[in-house]
């Protein structure tokens, strides 16, 4: 801990030479998210277990920079008002008194909240397995060929910021996405953002 919370990422699963250019690289410190996630989570030192110390990293990095973020974010764009009542205060106190016994009994996730709500929620919802809200993009890239000439030209045209390298962006649209579609669609989408956000505040005739 707590680098093996970052296994899944591409970027550790390739490495940074793999996958960024030499240009770019030359101008960031790779280091430094390393850094960051070690000095989160040794700041939770004083926690008394360690589910507690990985809840309070989590909480940090998966909800308030990432989770939290996109849902008031994709709300506010359509509209919408969204509120969080199991992280307010009272709640978020209540949740610190439990015994870590209570948050993870052995392999069972969420042992206290679905005891707590047992006979409230039907029994199907106690017993569900967990399910992800992933956008299962590299499927759909696979079975809509006009999707995929999208993400193709805003890939070719991220290729003009010399920062991601064009090897892996041909690698990451042909061989990767038939290798693990869910894993490298996920890759896709985030490097077609990128394009986007690009175009909109530095048009890529700049970059040539």
């Amino acid at each position: 801990m707590p680098h093996r919370m970052e296994t899944y990422n591409l970027l550790t699963h390739y490495g940074f030479d793999t996958v960024l250019s030499p240009e770019f690289l030359a101008q960031v410190d790779t280091r430094q998210p390393s850094r960051l996630l070690e000095q989160t989570y040794n700041s939770t030192v004083h926690a008394s277990s360690l589910i507690n110390r990985i809840l309070a990293f989590d909480w940090k990095f998966t909800l308030t920079d990432n989770d939290f973020p996109k849902v008031v974010q994709a709300c506010h764009l359509a509209g919408m008002e969204v509120a969080f009542p199991f992280a307010n205060d009272e709640m978020v106190a209540f949740s610190l008194a439990l015994e870590p016994k209570q948050k993870l009994k052995g392999t069972q996730l969420r042992y206290f909240f679905k005891q707590a709500l047992r006979g409230f929620l039907p029994d199907e919802i106690i017993a569900k397995q967990k399910q992800g809200f992933g956008l299962p993009f590299g499927v759909w890239l696979q079975s809509h060929k006009s999707l995929r000439a999208i993400a193709s030209d805003s890939l070719s045209d991220l290729k003009s910021r010399n920062i991601i390298r064009p090897d892996f962006i041909a690698q990451l649209l042909e061989l990767h996405l038939h290798e693990h579609a869910s894993y490298h669609g996920t890759m896709i989408w985030l490097l077609m953002m990128m394009e986007y956000w690009y175009k909109q505040h530095l048009p890529v005739k700049n970059y040539n």
